[in-house]
């Protein structure tokens, strides 16, 4: 069972004094918002529009980072935005929200009893954010999500569970849920629950959603190891693709939501899937041992495939199936064996030797500064990635695909010491 409440009062709510003004995405909407006045239904007040490219928003990204001066000693949670241009983190105190490109502190969001917070997820560059409690102190209950307007500086909704949220994924017209064995999908403009899902034990939250396609497609854990639920609203299909053997460890979404990538428990294969049919269309390999898969990231076209794993490294894949030539990979039926054996050089023993020899490996590789569980989406310029630690450590890095060598890295922060790191 699930409760909401519309404009709740029950909790206290980050410290939001004048001076803390959100320099989201305000000045931008307040230009545009005699043009939009029109076009929004009363009941869509509640979520400001979203501006999905960063290249051409009217803000300076920087504004002056000393706002509070407030002491951080756990950080529970970290997570980039839709389009990579921000990231947010959640610590035992509040929520900070970073800009990627340039580097730093957008603003915080404390709470004066220093209450923790576990998950915070942003939609794109916009005023709307999420919070879920965490830690010894939680701000808020670990089955509450509560959704913050920073543009209003007030709750501008509340959804309260039996069991505590794993995660939320958001999307400028919905809102997801996920529980350890269900996932809720709400209106955001309303906030009504218009679809709910059973899956197997999720404890890690798993669940992806489109972000530009017009239809929107979500994946999630099926009920049963080894599965992927895919769920395409508007067509009203479901479709289930036995993706491996185990237990699901991690999955990615294309942007368009035509492509998974999938990863086991085993963490050794990552494979490719056609939403649309549940079609293979490629399999790329991590390494021979077992690796926790804590990342899986497709760039904004589809091309490249990055992978972080508990073996303190991060893999770029080059992708052979994207949106131009799917129809064609499907269309023949030896086309992803050719495709595997062609970017190995121990090819032309295939079959005499185990497949291990024949696999696809990754274009580019990165070593992880220490042994903390890493995130990574592509950066906004060419060729590249973006990492994000729970140690604090934030990492621009670029890749040569035709090298084939170590990435090199641009720069690296710890946002945590809120200084460069040499």
């Amino acid at each position: 069972m699930v409760s909401v409440s519309s404009f709740p009062q029950p909790f206290q709510h980050p410290n939001t004094s004048s001076k803390f003004l959100s320099p989201m995405l305000q000045p931008y909407l307040e230009q545009l918002e005699e043009q939009h006045k029109q076009q929004l239904q009363p009941q869509q007040a509640a979520v400001e529009p979203v501006d999905n490219d960063s290249k051409q928003s009217h803000l300076n990204p920087c504004p002056n980072r000393d706002f509070i001066n407030k002491s951080i000693s756990t950080l529970y949670h970290v997570s980039f935005n839709q389009n990579g241009s921000c990231f947010a983190i959640g610590t035992d105190c509040g929520i900070s929200v970073y800009s990627c490109d340039p580097f730093c502190e957008m603003f915080q969001r404390y709470f004066d009893n220093g209450g923790g917070i576990g998950i915070v997820e942003m939609l794109f560059r916009s005023n709307i954010l999420v919070f879920v409690g965490n830690g010894d102190n939680p701000q808020y209950p670990r089955n509450k999500v509560i959704i913050w307007d920073d543009h209003q500086s007030r709750c501008i909704g509340e959804l309260c569970f039996r069991s505590a949220v794993r995660s939320v994924r958001l999307r400028r017209d919905c809102v997801i849920v996920i529980l350890e064995q269900k996932i809720f999908v709400y209106n955001f403009a309303d906030v009504k629950l218009v679809h709910q899902i059973e899956t197997i034990s999720n404890q890690k939250g798993l669940c992806e959603i489109s972000q530009t396609a017009v239809s929107p497609v979500l994946v999630c854990p099926g009920l049963q190891n080894g599965q992927v639920r895919v769920e395409h609203f508007t067509s009203k299909r479901t479709r289930f693709i036995f993706a491996h053997d185990s237990r699901i460890a991690s999955f990615a979404l294309s942007h368009e939501g035509n492509l998974l990538a999938t990863a086991s428990i085993k963490g050794t294969l990552i494979r490719i899937f056609s939403t649309q049919d549940g079609t293979l269309l490629q399999e790329v390999r991590r390494g021979a041992d077992r690796a926790e898969i804590h990342s899986v990231s497709f760039s904004p076209t589809a091309q490249w495939l990055a992978v972080s794993s508990g073996k303190g490294t991060v893999h770029v894949f080059s992708l052979k199936v994207n949106l131009r030539n799917q129809e064609k990979t499907k269309s023949s039926p030896n086309s992803r064996a050719t495709l595997a054996a062609s970017s190995s050089p121990l090819s032309f023993i295939k079959g005499v030797l185990p497949k291990y020899f024949s696999s696809e490996w990754s274009v580019a590789q990165f070593r992880l500064p220490g042994d903390s569980e890493y995130i990574v989406t592509f950066g906004h310029e060419k060729n590249t990635l973006l990492i994000l630690g729970l140690d604090g450590s934030f990492i621009r890095c670029k890749f040569d695909p035709a090298s084939g060598k170590e990435m090199t890295q641009l720069e690296i922060h710890n946002f945590l010491k809120s200084e460069k790191v040499s």
